[in-house]
């Protein structure tokens, strides 16, 4: 499964809001918004950010990447 459908998935099921993800991440709403519907690639280091902000490792969504 792609990253980003793992990463909003995770967000769905701990019943989080896309924006207060991109804030916390510090990514524009509308640009964490194209990445959660597959419309924009997610960069490293953006990655890196939303997995700060959710409070998990990177490894968490890595494990279910095909």
């Amino acid at each position: 499964m792609p990253i980003y459908k793992l990463v909003k998935n995770y967000i769905t099921t701990y019943g989080l809001k896309q924006k207060l993800v991109a804030e916390k991440a510090n990514i524009p709403y509308s640009s964490f918004n194209a990445m959660m519907n597959g419309k924009r690639r997610i960069y490293a280091d953006e990655f890196a950010a939303i997995c700060k902000a959710l409070n998990v490792t990177p490894d968490l969504f890595m494990a279910g990447v095909r």
